[in-house]
């Protein structure tokens, strides 16, 4: 069952949260400015990683903004990583930057002349290529709100210190972070393709690691495109992995219930929104020898 002991009538979960991590902390690997990206968890991913000395493959079955396969491409965590996406815009942007013309997209961002008019010229592009999709989802990326993609959000109108649009453009730090990636793509594959297909493929190989950040239940539909996923589905399918995993989720009762559902081990772990509160979020993994006990303290669940 999950990691929860029964003590008086309530259950007692295991969670790390003592101190909230700052993403500042936390070296900025990819391109995307990404809704729900797992920067802040960095240092947890790295002590589920180093569990072993040789991991042989990471898998990410939903990639997203890539920052654990980045990391561990740059921090040699695994000889080699298989990236996952389905959204076509996400999936453009790692298609052109691991598998094609990155320096096209590098030299794109660092030549493009910011403006509400030159960004809807992009954007109303009947035309677009693989190459022309990518930047189209950098540049929304960068000039919407939140930096969500998804159908609904909009440009931004103020932005930090009423800079509007230009809040988060930052070319040449783009252009260096995907030209930086150049120095580990050969460690990387990308494919653009169905997460619970690449989990069924590959659940059993004991070699392999996964980690699984799905579209959360609460959040996903105002975030990404591909929000709607058949979460029993996943927990089934996760429940015959013969490898590695660690799965992310929003701590709520069906998740919970999911987890306990499947006999799932599960612990809490605080993080801070991009609105500075403070909450819990659940990790999910075969096991959690890996978790350090130096934060660890108990919750109570009523």
């Amino acid at each position: 069952m999950a990691e929860q002991l029964a003590i008086f009538g309530k259950n007692i979960v295991h969670s790390k949260h003592a101190k909230v991590v700052n993403v500042a902390s936390v070296p900025q690997r990819s391109p995307f400015r990404y809704p729900g990206g797992k920067t802040w968890l960095i240092p947890t991913v790295r002590e589920w990683l180093r569990q072993e000395k040789k991991i042989k493959e990471l898998i990410e079955p939903f990639a997203g903004g890539g920052i654990v396969s980045l990391t561990a491409a740059f921090e040699n965590l695994a000889e080699h990583i298989t990236m996952v996406e389905l959204d076509e815009e996400i999936a453009a942007v790692w298609e052109v930057i691991i598998n094609g013309n990155n320096e096209w997209l590098a030299n794109k961002i660092l030549m493009f002349e910011l403006s509400h008019k030159n960004v809807n010229e992009e954007l109303s592009n009947p035309h677009k290529g693989t190459n022309d999709l990518a930047f189209c989802t950098i540049l929304k990326n960068r000039v919407f709100h939140g930096g969500i993609i998804a159908k609904g959000s909009g440009m931004l109108k103020h932005g930090e210190n009423g800079k509007g649009i230009a809040s988060r453009w930052y070319p040449k730090t783009l252009a260096e972070r995907i030209r930086a990636i150049n120095f580990v793509k050969n460690k990387i594959s990308f494919l653009q393709t169905d997460a619970f297909k690449v989990i069924e493929e590959k659940c059993n190989v004991e070699e392999a690691y996964f980690f699984i950040d799905p579209p959360y239940t609460k959040a996903g539909k105002r975030l990404y495109t591909y929000f709607d996923i058949d979460h029993e589905k996943l927990f089934y399918s996760i429940s015959k992995i013969k490898g590695k995993f660690m799965l992310t989720y929003d701590d709520t009762e069906e998740i919970r219930l999911l987890a306990n559902k499947y006999c799932l081990n599960f612990r809490t772990i605080a993080m801070k929104t991009t609105h500075h509160l403070k909450k819990n979020e659940i990790i999910i993994s075969d096991n959690f020898e890996w978790w350090t006990n130096s934060t660890d303290e108990y919750l109570n669940i009523t």
